[in-house]
């Protein structure tokens, strides 16, 4: 007969097995109701996130149309008076003279741009022995630059709209010398009423026309010679500029800048207040619903302080002050408007400048020291330029340029000191060169140029150059202007 005890415990065990069974069930239900209710809140605090989120969104949207519908409103009320027949656009549809921000800014970054360009250049002439004869801009900033492969002037542009009242802008250019330099710098109003804007900053001049533009969107692969000898390639100043739009039907603007005039044809003074002052006016207007045109007559007074160039082994300097004028026009046509399939571009600039002070000739290893004497210089010069878009994508364009030399009243010459023959860099000559170029335009971000000169900047010697260039934009970029 089995023992109580053993009966106790068989029974036992047999009661618990479904008791544990229950037990662990009971546990597994709880796990999975409470999965459930931290499913439940993760989704319902997910909805309430993309709802903060949906309305976030809303809001920065209305406080982007609020911000857009005002500078469209600035823009608009420009560009009813601008020229508005463009080689990229149609004529009701061109940008005005200087846009004060991007329709597009984002609030809160600013716009990014990236321009990359490169060059392979073929010179017939070594360029470490170009000069511009008659003539003395600064050394290393002119000419067809080296041979073989060199990095274009690559641009990183950041701007945007800094509140309702202030737009911003900075760009660095990174040089084929491995340089970065900053090339803008400014801040300027949005809209001060009455058609009146004001800059201050580093930036490029307003003078003349192509001056103000980056050389990214030049129609060829170099500047002008004539930039190139009054202004040193391109005209830049610390300073500040005011300019008014008339409000008249056609486009009328007037300008004015001052600055430090560090850059060429001035140099860096050490002078409170402004030591270069700039003025100019910009009168255009639509012919018909085909084309538009652009006019305008610039002035820049500049300051130097023993402003150098070497002539050989002569270090000569002039101390004084130097008066540039400049004209320059421009017609665009496109037929109805449309110029997405076929357009031309006529443009031209003349130069006429004065230096008047006192030039010091320093022969080297000479015991004498520096002689001086006054001086008075007056040179002159022009450019003329075709281009053709005779299909879509595809453009072709003509450039030929001439420098005059001028008249000169060197002191140390009229007095019997020197002769003319020891100043051979200013020995009068008349440079001009011949510009041939193709480009190829796949979309709006990106361009692929050959270009042929011929080059006769001194005299007896013709240099044959060849230029492929390619010129790429990423990131946001802001229309051009007229």
């Amino acid at each position: 007969m089995l023992n109580k005890s053993v009966i106790v415990a068989a029974l036992a065990a047999a009661f618990a097995a479904p008791m544990a069974s229950a037990a662990e069930n009971k546990e597994l239900a709880e796990i999975r109701e409470q999965i459930r209710q931290m499913k439940e809140s993760y989704e319902s605090r997910m909805l309430a996130l993309e709802q903060r989120l949906a309305q976030a969104q809303a809001a920065t949207a209305a406080a982007q149309d609020e911000a857009r519908a005002a500078t469209s409103a600035a823009q608009v009320a420009s560009a009813a008076a601008a020229p508005v027949a463009s080689a990229s656009s149609a004529p009701a549809a061109a940008p005005v003279a200087a846009p004060v921000a991007s329709a597009a800014s984002n609030i809160f970054n600013p716009d990014i741009a990236v321009i990359l360009g490169g060059t392979l250049q073929n010179l017939k002439q070594d360029p470490e022995q170009y000069r511009l004869q008659g003539f003395v801009p600064p050394g290393g900033e002119v000419g067809p630059g080296s041979r073989g492969f060199s990095l274009g002037e690559s641009e990183i542009t950041m701007r945007a709209n800094i509140d309702p009242k202030f737009f911003g802008q900075l760009t660095f250019a990174l040089t084929p010398e491995n340089e970065a330099e900053v090339e803008e710098a400014f801040i300027q109003t949005r809209d001060l009423g009455k058609g009146l804007n004001v800059k201050a900053g580093r930036f490029l001049s307003s003078i003349g026309y192509l001056n103000s533009q980056h050389s990214h969107t030049w129609d060829f692969v170099d500047a002008p010679l004539a930039y190139q000898a009054f202004l040193g390639g391109q005209y830049k100043q610390d300073g500040v500029q005011a300019k008014w739009l008339a409000p008249l039907d056609q486009f009328l603007e007037f300008g004015v800048e001052a600055g430090n005039g560090a850059n060429f044809p001035g140099t860096a003074r050490n002078k409170n207040g402004g030591n270069s002052l700039a003025a100019y006016a910009h009168l255009g207007d639509d012919i018909g619903d085909s084309s538009s045109y652009r006019v305008g007559a610039s002035f820049l007074r500049s300051r130097s302080q023993e402003r150098g160039f070497d002539d050989g082994d002569i270090a000569n300097a002039f101390t004084g002050k130097t008066s540039t004028f400049i004209a320059d026009a421009i017609w665009k046509w496109a037929p109805n408007g449309n110029a997405t399939v076929t357009n031309f571009k006529l443009q031209g600039e003349y130069f006429r400048s004065k230096d008047t002070g006192t030039l010091d000739y320093d022969l080297a290893g000479a015991d004498t020291g520096p002689l001086g004497g006054a001086y008075t210089g007056k040179q002159s010069g022009w450019y003329a330029q075709g281009v053709y878009q005779f299909m879509p994508n595809w453009r072709a364009g003509l450039r030929h340029e001439r420098l005059r030399s001028g008249a000169r009243n060197i002191g140390l010459v009229e007095d019997g000191t020197l002769t003319a023959a020891s100043f051979p860099i200013l020995e009068g000559y008349a440079p001009r060169k011949t510009s041939l170029m193709v480009d190829y335009s796949p979309s709006e971000f990106s361009r692929l140029r050959l270009q042929f000169a011929q080059d006769k900047s001194r005299p007896g010697v013709t240099d044959n150059q060849v230029f492929l260039q390619y010129i790429m934009s990423l990131g946001t970029h802001s229309a051009h202007a007229f």
